[in-house]
């Protein structure tokens, strides 16, 4: 603890003598500092102790008491020492009444006891607090070293939340808390979601604090990591703002932990580079390989239906949503304890995830969150060509390849329509009719048509009415004719005028097909 006034008053060899604001003794003391200006205060830093003799003071003038002691108090200094015997013989009453009146202590120094004395009590006590404080640091540096080398993560951070008599939390890279300590500060920490959130955001080493005097304690967040973006983030949690030695704790358990983190970081790149050979062998139709190099890292994986999920970005800021979406991914398999797969690809990062799992779970709810903020009116079109994802059929290791191509498939739909996600069950379940709105389709359905369209603008038959009407009754002539109210002999007359127009046979079935398609296109302007 650092020296306080009560501390001086009881040192024996200073012989201090309380003369007002008995009640204010515990206050610490920063520093002790001789001044006989009438006006001290723009030299004061507060926190000190004051020592005068009022050599330049008329320690009679009440008024001038009350407004030397205001100041004083208003500076922030914590006590007044007033030497006697040297321009007073005894303390003022007045002096003794402003400092009563204002709350400030006054003690009473003998002529025997030199203001220098009171420095070196001052000093040496502060020094041996800080002694106090290194030596605890280091202690408490010993302490974590040990649980992290024994321990890992949880260890550190039980050991930083006895050291500073609170709690301690370690969030990962997507803002989750991984492990708490002790165990009832998961809770607590859970509700820091946010402000982990927000302090991500910031470059790397960042720190906040959360709380104060109001809530249920102050909590101290700091990013962990080396890189650009911070890789996860400690939270300190205490009743009161951390002293010397808890300070040494908290930095140390930061050092231990962005240790822990980057030689995560190592292992993960390796676990990566086996992920993208296990991949590689499933595309190429070696399972059995792929299964044998997968081992016990990626062989669950193997062994149950899974998903195959592309992701794809252009260039600018989409490239950080791609390491955002493996993030999320892989904090949300490993808190579900699944094994994921996650191979980076340039512009790509494709994922093979459990069917049903929190990994594909995480990856839907990153996208829906992405189709949200892109469908702000103040995005703009700014990411129009942002990140898009597809996300495969369940399959198992033999079909691995075709499941690329679905995921490939739903992702070049997203990239169309202009939406974040698609998944490719959906565009089985649904119809072909919405991908006639494509530009380009529409633009093949108006130039096969363009002479139909043409012959009918003269008013001499209704050719392009008559083509639907046969077509949608699968070439029945007598059921197409009543549909358009003529004879069939007429309607026989149009098609033939359409064969020879067109330059194409109606018996052709591909023929058919494609004019079936081009009025269905045109239809949907």
């Amino acid at each position: 603890m650092p020296p306080t006034l009560a501390s001086l008053v009881n040192h024996s060899a200073l012989k201090l003598t309380v003369r007002a604001g008995e009640d204010h003794l515990d206050v610490p003391v920063r520093w002790a500092h001789v001044s006989e200006l009438a006006d001290p205060v723009p030299y004061m830093e507060g926190g000190e102790l004051l020592l005068i003799t009022a050599l330049k003071l008329d320690a009679e003038d009440r008024e001038a008491m009350r407004r030397y002691v205001r100041r004083l108090v208003g500076a922030g200094v914590v006590g007044l020492g007033f030497a006697v015997g040297v321009n007073y013989d005894e303390t003022p009453e007045p002096l003794i009444d402003a400092c009563a009146q204002e709350g400030l202590p006054l003690l009473e120094v003998p002529r025997r006891t030199p203001f220098l004395a009171i420095s070196k009590a001052v000093s040496a006590a502060i020094a041996a607090d800080q002694y106090r404080a290194v030596t605890a640091g280091f202690a408490a540096q010993r302490e974590l070293t040990k649980q992290a080398l024994g321990a890992g993560p949880e260890g550190v951070l039980g050991a930083l939340a006895a050291q500073v008599d609170g709690w301690a939390a370690l969030y990962d890279a997507s803002g989750a808390v991984v492990a708490a300590a002790p165990d009832w500060a998961g809770r607590r920490a859970a509700r820091l979601t946010a402000e982990v959130e927000r302090l991500r955001e910031r470059p790397a080493p960042a720190s906040s604090v959360v709380g104060g005097p109001d809530h249920e304690d102050r909590v101290e967040l700091h990013s962990l990591g080396t890189g650009r973006r911070p890789r996860a983030a400690l939270a300190v949690g205490t009743a009161a703002a951390l002293g010397t030695a808890e300070r040494y704790a908290v930095h140390s358990a930061i050092a231990l932990l962005t240790l822990t983190t980057e030689r995560s970081r190592s292992l993960h790149a390796a676990e990566q580079r086996v992920g993208t050979a296990v991949l590689r062998m499933l595309l190429a139709g070696e399972p059995d390989h792929a299964r044998a190099v997968a081992g016990d890292l990626y062989g669950a994986l193997l062994d149950a239906p899974f998903r195959m999920i592309v992701a794809e970005s252009a260039s600018g800021p989409a490239g950080e949503h791609l390491d955002e979406l493996a993030e999320t991914v892989e904090s949300a398999a490993a808190r579900a304890g699944e094994a994921v797969l996650v191979v980076p690809e340039g512009e790509r990062l494709v994922v093979l995830a459990a069917d049903e799992g929190a990994a594909v779970a995480a990856c839907t709810a990153y996208a829906a969150a992405r189709e949200t903020e892109r469908a702000r009116p103040e995005q703009g079109r700014a990411d129009e060509d942002g990140l898009v994802v597809g996300l495969s059929a369940p399959t198992g290791p033999t079909a691995a390849s075709a499941a690329y191509k679905q995921a490939e498939q739903a992702l070049s739909v997203a990239r169309r329509r202009g939406r974040v996600f698609v998944e490719h069950e959906q565009l089985a379940a649904g119809s072909v009719l919405p991908l006639l709105a494509d530009d380009a389709v529409k633009a093949f359905a108006d130039g096969l048509l363009r002479a139909l369209h043409e012959h009918d603008a003269t008013g001499r038959g209704d050719l392009v009415a008559s083509l639907r009407a046969w077509l949608s009754r699968h070439g029945q002539w007598d059921a197409a004719a009543a549909d358009l109210g003529v004879h069939r002999h007429t309607l026989r007359y149009r098609m033939r005028r359409v064969e020879e127009i067109l330059g194409r046979s109606l018996d052709d079935p591909d023929v058919r097909m494609e004019l079936w398609l081009a009025l269905k296109a045109t239809a949907t302007e």
